[in-house]
């Protein structure tokens, strides 16, 4: 039987939703209180979830308190998890890290002095379509790979979303900081460090107009590159073209597609847990499927669809392994898969690409981290319900 560790939210944001869904897939977290600057937002959470709302500084002050799930703006998030870290809190946060490399850099050295746990979304990778895929890799399937593409492609947020300039922002918005996590940290995760990155980026649309909510037809000013086109070198000798994007309006390609010497790998959509993985080992043309619907973190549990090029009307969502997967280390001393160092590790990647695009010169990745072992169906079923 796990220990069931009492988490504190903070930020009631509409991704809290997912995290409260948690709780009916894990066994080792409870989400006891909540806060958000904005006290109504807390209530409103606290009442939808029958929990408790409070402040911020009551919520960090709070002894009962064992983990806090820092679900804030990315501008928010080194404040949240510094105070809450400084607390003697374990944290766990939305990604990315941190807006930028020093204060990423500072909260995992502020956790490691302090001999707490800090983890990162995303965990998808913890998914069933990454992990059958960094299985295959693992068992020779396709060989060693060599080349690889990765995309990421749509208009935008600003149809869907009420609020949705912070996407479009100097420093914390653009594609990079907002998808490039999931790509990335599936790479990593596939390939292991990366080395180094070469990019080019473009501001298709100077103005965007807002499509909903009680601003809808405002127009708002584009502040950010908002299409990079990205090669990235990896410790193994892999290279990856990626694509991520806030311009295209659809697409038909694959979201990963790796090379390997010995055979081809059509990797699923990283933002998700599922999707069936496909290779190709010979040059008959033929593709093999390995399904991942039968895995307990690949199973289709959700129906929607955000309009997204290539994105499945039906998905596996489980978002709050890693905090699951987190406790569950926690308790018993073991290191965690969505970790310090692997978020810092893409957030060096998604710093360093911003950069090369910026400064139109390649940059090395001056961090580094290891692959987070395979999630094997024995872990997986030590912190399910």
């Amino acid at each position: 039987m796990n220990k069931i560790f009492k988490v504190g939210l903070i930020g009631c944001g509409h991704i809290s939703e997912t995290y409260f869904r948690g709780h009916d897939y894990f066994n080792n977290f409870q989400i006891i209180k909540c806060a958000d600057i904005n006290s109504e937002n807390a209530k409103k959470c606290a009442e939808a979830y029958g929990i408790e709302s409070c402040s911020v500084d009551e919520l960090l002050n709070d002894s009962e308190i064992e983990i806090i799930l820092n679900l804030t703006i990315p501008r928010a998030h080194y404040e949240i998890a510094k105070k809450s870290l400084d607390h003697g809190k374990h944290v766990y946060s939305e990604k990315p890290m941190a807006v930028n490399f020093v204060e990423g850099e500072e909260l995992l050295n502020l956790a490691n002095s302090k001999n707490l746990y800090i983890g990162n979304a995303p965990d998808t990778f913890l998914g069933g379509g990454i992990q059958k895929s960094i299985d295959l890799i693992n068992q020779g399937k396709i060989g060693n790979v060599r080349l690889g593409s990765a995309i990421f492609a749509y208009p935008g947020v600003q149809s869907y979303h009420p609020n949705p300039e912070p996407w479009f922002a100097n420093n914390e918005g653009g594609p990079v900081m907002d998808m490039g996590p999931y790509y990335l940290t599936a790479l990593v995760n596939l390939l292991g460090p990366a080395k180094r990155v070469h990019g080019i980026s473009t501001k298709v649309f100077e103005k965007r107009v807002i499509g909903i909510g009680p601003k809808k037809d405002q127009e708002f000013t584009v502040e950010c590159p908002t299409s990079y086109l990205v090669n990235l070198e990896f410790h193994n000798q892999a290279l990856i073209q990626i694509t991520l994007s806030f311009d295209v309006v659809a697409h038909q390609r694959n979201h990963i597609e790796l090379y390997g010497d010995k055979g081809s790998m059509i990797v699923p959509d990283p933002n998700m847990f599922g999707g069936s993985v496909m290779t190709c080992v010979d040059d008959s043309g033929l593709w093999e499927e390995h399904k991942t619907d039968d895995l307990p973190l690949g199973k289709i549990n959700i129906t929607s669809h955000s309009g997204r090029a290539n994105e499945s009307p039906t998905n596996a969502n489980y978002r709050g392994v890693g905090l699951a997967e987190m406790a569950y280390c926690i308790e018993h001393g073991l290191k965690h898969r969505c970790s310090g160092e692997l978020s810092l590790h893409v957030l060096d990647i998604i710093k360093s690409t911003m950069k090369a695009a910026d400064t139109q010169t390649p940059q090395d990745i001056n961090t580094t981290c290891q692959k987070a072992d395979f999630f094997t169906l024995e872990e997986i079923q030590k912190i399910l319900k």
